[in-house]
C-alpha cells in the first residue's frame, strides 16, 4: 500500500523534474534533421558516455546551454555516439568530444578547435551565430566553510555533513569541483545533508587538527560521529551519490531526483502489513503502534514516518479501498502533468515524452 502510493508520489516528483530538464538538447536520429540545419545555428556536442574528456566538458557545456537557452536563434545540442553511430559516423566523428557548429539552414559542419570552456565556447557561438550571451553565473550548492562557521555547520548533530578539504592551486582540487558540485546539487533539497568543502591551504589550523596531509582530501561527520570518518570511496557522480544514500538514508540519483526507494521504511513496513491484514476492530490497536515508532523517528525518516501515519489514518476514516482510489487519483495528476509539459515543450522534448 504504502511502497505504491511512495512509488507514485516518486514518479511525480521524477516527471516534474525532467520535463523541466537540462537546456543542452539531446539529439538523436529521429529528430536530428528537424533541429538542426533548420531557421536557426547550432552547436553540437559528439560524445560517448564512457570518455573522460566528455565527463569534464559536460558541466561547462551545460552551464553554456542555461546560457543560451532563451537565445532562439541557437541551438545548444549533443548526441550520444554509443546510441546513434551512424549520425556520428555521418559527421565524420572520429574521437570525443567532437564539436561542431551547424550555420542556419545548413547541414555542413564547421569543427570547433577551441578551448573547453563555457567562456570560449560563448565566444564562438556569438561569432557564427550573431549573438551577444554571457555566460550565466551559476549559485553553487556546496557550503562554503572557514573558521568562524565550520563548527556550526559540520558539528551541527542534526545533520550529516561532507567535507571537502582543498587548496586552490590544486590540480586533482579543481578536476574534482565540477562532479563536487553536481553532488551538492543531487541533495539540496535534503535538510539533513551538507555538502560542503574548506581551503584547507587558508584555514590551515583547521586542516592540521583533522588530520589533513593531502588535497583534496574527503571526511565524512555523520549525526553519531563529529569526529568525522574518512571517504574513501571512488570520486565519481555517482559514488558520492550511493555514499551519501547509504550512509545518510536518503534515496537520491545523480541529477537529485526521488528514486522507486524513496519514503520507504522497513522499520514500518511490517506494521503496515499488519494493519492491512487486521479486521477494522484490530486496526485501531495497529494504528497506535504505527504512532509510537513514527515518534522514535528522526529527520527525514521521521517525515516520511508521517507519511504512513497519514496513510494509515486515512485508511481508517475512508475504508480499505482507500490506497487504491489515492492511487488512481495520483494516476490521474501524473498523465495530466506530462500531457501539460510534454504539450508546452521543444520537439525533442515531446519526442521523448511520447517515444
Amino acid at each position: 500500500m504504502k511502497s505504491q502510493i511512495c512509488l507514485a508520489f516518486g514518479t511525480l516528483a521524477l516527471l516534474l523534474a525532467s520535463a523541466l530538464a537540462d537546456d543542452v538538447v539531446v539529439l538523436t536520429e529521429a529528430n536530428f534533421d528537424k533541429e538542426v540545419g533548420q531557421d536557426r545555428g547550432a552547436l553540437i556536442e559528439f560524445y560517448a558516455p564512457w570518455c573522460g574528456h566528455c565527463k569534464k566538458l559536460a558541466p561547462e557545456y551545460e552551464k553554456l546551454g542555461a546560457s543560451f537557452k532563451k537565445a532562439k536563434s541557437v541551438l545548444i545540442g549533443k548526441v550520444d555516439c554509443d546510441e546513434h553511430k551512424s549520425l556520428c559516423s555521418k559527421y565524420g566523428v572520429q574521437g570525443y568530444p567532437t564539436v561542431q557548429w551547424f550555420p542556419k539552414g545548413s547541414l555542413e559542419p564547421k569543427k570547433y578547435e577551441g578551448p573547453r570552456t563555457a567562456e570560449a565556447l560563448a565566444e564562438f557561438v556569438n561569432t557564427e551565430g550573431g549573438t551577444n550571451v554571457k555566460i550565466a553565473t551559476l549559485p553553487s550548492n556546496v557550503a562554503v566553510l572557514n573558521a568562524d562557521n565550520f563548527d556550526e555547520i559540520v558539528l551541527d548533530e542534526t545533520k550529516d555533513v561532507l567535507v571537502e578539504f582543498y587548496a586552490p592551486w590544486c590540480g586533482h582540487c579543481k578536476n574534482l569541483a565540477p562532479t563536487y558540485e553536481k553532488v551538492a546539487t543531487a541533495f539540496k533539497s535534503e535538510e539533513d545533508v551538507v555538502i560542503a568543502n574548506l581551503d584547507a591551504d587558508k584555514y590551515r589550523d583547521l586542516a592540521e587538527k583533522y588530520g589533513i596531509s593531502g588535497f583534496p582530501t574527503l571526511k565524512f561527520f555523520p549525526k553519531g560521529n563529529k569526529a568525522g570518518e574518512d571517504y574513501d570511496g571512488g570520486r565519481d557522480l555517482d559514488d558520492f551519490v550511493s555514499f551519501i544514500n547509504e550512509k545518510c538514508g536518503t534515496s537520491r540519483d545523480a541529477k537529485g531526483q526521488l528514486t522507486s526507494t524513496a519514503g520507504i521504511l522497513s522499520s514500518l513496513d511490517a506494521l503496515v502489513k499488519e494493519f492491512v491484514a487486521a479486521s477494522a476492530d484490530e486496526k485501531k490497536a495497529v494504528f497506535s503502534k504505527i504512532e509510537e515508532e513514527v515518534e522514535k523517528l528522526k529527520g527525514s525518516t521521521a517525515r516520511h514516518g508521517k507519511i504512513y501515519l497519514k496513510a494509515a489514518k486515512s485508511c481508517l476514516e475512508k475504508g480499505a479501498d482507500y490506497p487504491n482510489k489515492e492511487i488512481e487519483r495520483l494516476q490521474r495528476m501524473l498523465d495530466k502533468v506530462k500531457s501539460y509539459y510534454c504539450n508546452r515543450s521543444t520537439y525533442s522534448e515531446w519526442f521523448d515524452c511520447y517515444s
